[in-house]
């Protein structure tokens, strides 16, 4: 079992005031507080850092450190997982334009996968988007627990998910080293690079959780 924190954005991201370092020593301070976090995934908006490797840092702290990317689309923003050279090179991860069904497409052929992020968010959530596309058989998985919702988008991603048989996974999308851990998702199996992380989401063998409940005194 292992939980991990899938939507966080260091300085690397435009709106983010955490660094990585900063970001794994919180996980210390959370876990001798009692709670439970095994890792987290990079999120950067509209990027991905290939030049940035935490392996050492990763190791030195027991913290599994991947990458991500969160992207804009014309059907609100996508969290994508598996990101490799030859995906950057068919989609431009800059374009605030993108063509959702297109990202989902490029991602499943390329080994990665493409998650709607807080989907019931008022206006840019996948929840205005994905009743008058009907080309989304692609989306499988969507983020059910956002750190950032406000009140009211939580009941329409729960909505959405129940509605579409949705798998749910859960990320802080934290910005401020305090968030980080706030939701995470919890997986059966052991995850120790992208590549397992993609096979997990498509196999189905995990769940949203909040950080309360991974407590020791839970």
């Amino acid at each position: 079992m292992m939980f991990i924190d899938l939507h966080t954005h260091s300085v690397s991201s435009d709106d983010s005031r955490a660094t990585v370092e900063q970001y794994v020593k919180w996980v210390g301070v959370l876990r001798r507080k009692g709670y439970r976090i095994d890792g987290f995934v990079l999120t950067e908006h509209r990027k991905f850092d290939f030049d940035k490797d935490y392996d050492t840092l990763a190791k030195e702290n027991d913290v599994l450190v991947l990458k991500g990317a969160e992207l804009d689309t014309n059907c609100g923003h996508f969290l994508v997982y598996g990101v490799s050279e030859a995906l950057t090179s068919r989609i431009d991860f800059g374009d605030v334009h993108l063509d959702a069904v297109k990202l989902v497409r490029a991602a499943e052929e390329h080994g990665a996968i493409a998650v709607p992020a807080h989907p019931g968010r008022f206006g840019i959530g996948f929840c205005e988007y994905v009743g008058g596309v009907d080309e989304f058989e692609g989306v499988r998985v969507v983020e059910r627990l956002n750190g950032s919702n406000r009140p009211g988008e939580q009941e329409r991603a729960d909505a959405l998910i129940k509605e579409r048989q949705y798998g749910g996974t859960g990320g802080s999308d934290a910005h401020v080293v305090s968030a980080i851990g706030s939701c995470m998702t919890q997986f059966d199996s052991a995850i120790g690079s992208e590549i397992e992380l993609v096979q997990a989401l498509r196999g189905g063998r995990f769940k949203p959780v909040r950080l309360d409940e991974t407590s020791k005194s839970a």
